[in-house]
């Protein structure tokens, strides 16, 4: 009964993704579920066990090295080996560069720690136990991880060290069995935008983003656990970001422009 633990796990995308494992498997399923809000989770969980998965709930601010350990030691104890790491946990942001204070760069700062550093504290604490079990690590980036997006710095930069760490890690445990899929999700339609922080480091409340044909997070859910079931090395969701990966090698203004257009008009250079 393989034991899967995701982080960001109470609403959006991964609260998605733990559903449909727990439909896909029913009563073979072991679900870690973290995030911060134990009362999300819970109404996740309660979703998923309907379903006849085992779940288990770790209230976890990854931004917090100690607590992103505790969970692993913890969901382990509980069930017992691990055979998936989904990092999905994360933080959006939408503000100009020029816009941030001095005072308020600090919050890029706590964006970072969040989605890249909870990634890489929690991977490394899981590590041991998915050697053990040739399993797979899952990293949720962005497309904005892939191509720079205007008023997008701090979450770009999170977003590409994801995808150069686990590139990385991906070559060094070839050796061990340990799959590394790492998703690039366009827009989807979530509220994640809309949560992220704005030039004071707060809640924007709205998205800086043209939510025109945003996925749906059923769709992007399956993309990313299709992939990890494939053990594939990268899932590019979207034609448009297939598309500007290889232009921006070749015609890197023309992938500048596709950016540019992605955004609202207050999100561009003034």
């Amino acid at each position: 009964m393989p034991h899967i633990i995701i982080t960001g796990a109470s609403d959006g995308i991964g609260a998605e993704m733990a559903r449909q494992l727990a439909r896909t498997h029913q009563d073979q399923l072991k679900l870690t579920l973290a995030a911060r809000s134990e009362a999300n989770l819970q109404t996740v969980a309660e979703q998923c066990r309907a379903q006849g998965a085992q779940v288990w709930v770790q209230p976890t601010d990854v931004a917090d090295e100690a607590q992103c350990r505790a969970l692993i030691a913890t969901a382990v104890q509980q069930f017992g080996g691990l055979n998936a790491l989904i990092n999905n946990a994360g933080v959006s942001a939408h503000a100009l560069f020029e816009d941030v204070s001095a005072e308020d760069l600090g919050w890029y700062e706590r964006l970072m720690r969040i989605n890249l550093w909870g990634s890489v504290w929690c991977t490394h604490a899981a590590l041991p136990h998915l050697k053990a079990s040739t399993g797979s690590i899952v990293a949720v980036s962005s497309l904005a991880g892939l191509v720079g997006v205007p008023g997008r710095t701090a979450y770009s930069a999170s977003k590409f060290a994801m995808a150069g760490f686990f590139e990385a890690l991906r070559t060094e445990l070839k050796p061990t069995g340990v799959s590394v899929t790492t998703a690039y999700p366009g827009v989807v339609d979530t509220r994640i935008r809309y949560h992220g922080y704005n030039a004071k480091g707060v809640a924007a409340g709205v998205s800086g983003l043209k939510e025109d044909g945003a996925m749906t997070t059923e769709e992007c859910a399956r993309l990313i656990l299709d992939g990890m079931h494939r053990r594939q090395r990268e899932v590019v969701m979207t034609s448009k970001g297939k598309l500007g990966r290889f232009v921006k090698l070749i015609a890197p203004g023309v992938v500048e422009n596709m950016a540019l257009a992605a955004v609202k008009d207050d999100m561009k250079p003034h």
